[in-house]
């Protein structure tokens, strides 16, 4: 026997499309999240975690949140010229007056240990996001590397007669691209290594072990060294129009983990000042 709604004729309500009461706000952002999928993404191949969302007007009651699905089947490479070209579609599909996206996803970098050669995968988390429809002419496109390091405590080392702590920290930058030309995701890389005590490696034989912590020893660095020295190379950096660093340490003889964080944006750092 035929269900009712298998008998229904004639076009579907759009529930979606009804109109609001005229009291109902304007929402800032509506959407999907937890979104993945295979894809190219800057080059390579990964998988992508994925955030979209698009204002929704006071009017409307809701999304036609299908219609994210759609717009990603459309989508080829992921690159920031791509991104802002992904944006401006799903505001048309929307019919919306901002939208937003984050891709979230995992590159591997090659890495070889510096005496023996070892090779492995040095694992780096990198985000393209972007709003569009936000004042600006062109969509904004914001570039997230973060990475491991090694750190070891100046102050440690200057107090004991012997040996000094270390630490595993993570160094974050999201920037904001100024240009069609990015840096690549190995520049940040190397960028947040040189500020800290030392790079770390998937693989390290006896004699690799004794070079890398020998020379973390040389490089001692606090938290908000690193910062600021990651901080000074991307000011220089023509391709980036302003960055969020951040720092973030496991403390190997303390149950905490200590931070340090800086942000440079319209020409300056910001901040408290005394």
């Amino acid at each position: 026997m035929d269900s009712d709604a298998q008998k229904r004729s004639g076009p579907l309500p759009d529930v979606q499309a009804e109109r609001t009461p005229e009291a109902s706000a304007p929402l800032r952002r509506v959407g999907v999240r937890e979104v993945r999928r295979p894809l190219r993404a800057l080059g390579a191949s990964t998988v992508a975690t994925i955030e979209l969302g698009v204002s929704l007007a006071a009017e409307d009651r809701g999304a036609h949140m299908s219609r994210f699905a759609e717009a990603l089947e459309d989508l080829g490479e992921l690159t920031p010229e791509t991104l802002r070209a992904f944006l401006g579609d799903l505001r048309g599909r929307m019919g919306a007056a901002e939208a937003e996206a984050r891709f979230a996803f995992p590159l591997f970098l090659p890495r070889e240990a510096p005496v023996s050669g070892a090779r492995g995968l040095l694992d780096v988390d990198v985000a393209l996001m972007g709003v569009e429809g936000r004042g600006d002419e062109a969509a904004r496109v914001d570039l997230s590397v973060e990475v491991s390091v090694a750190s070891l405590c100046p102050c440690s080392r200057a107090v004991s007669d012997y040996g000094a702590h270390n630490q595993r920290g993570r160094v974050r930058m999201d920037v904001t691209l100024r240009h069609a030309a990015i840096p690549e995701v190995s520049e940040l890389v190397a960028i947040a290594e040189r500020n800290a005590s030392a790079p770390v490696y998937p693989a390290l034989k006896r004699e690799d072990e004794r070079v890398v912590t020998m020379a973390a020893y040389d490089r001692p660095a606090f938290v908000e060294d690193m910062v600021r020295g990651v901080a000074r190379e991307l000011r220089e950096d023509p391709r980036i129009a302003g960055f969020t660093v951040r720092v973030v340490n496991a403390e190997s003889i303390h149950p905490h983990d200590v931070f340090a964080e800086v942000v440079f944006s319209e020409g300056r750092f910001r901040g408290a000042e005394r």
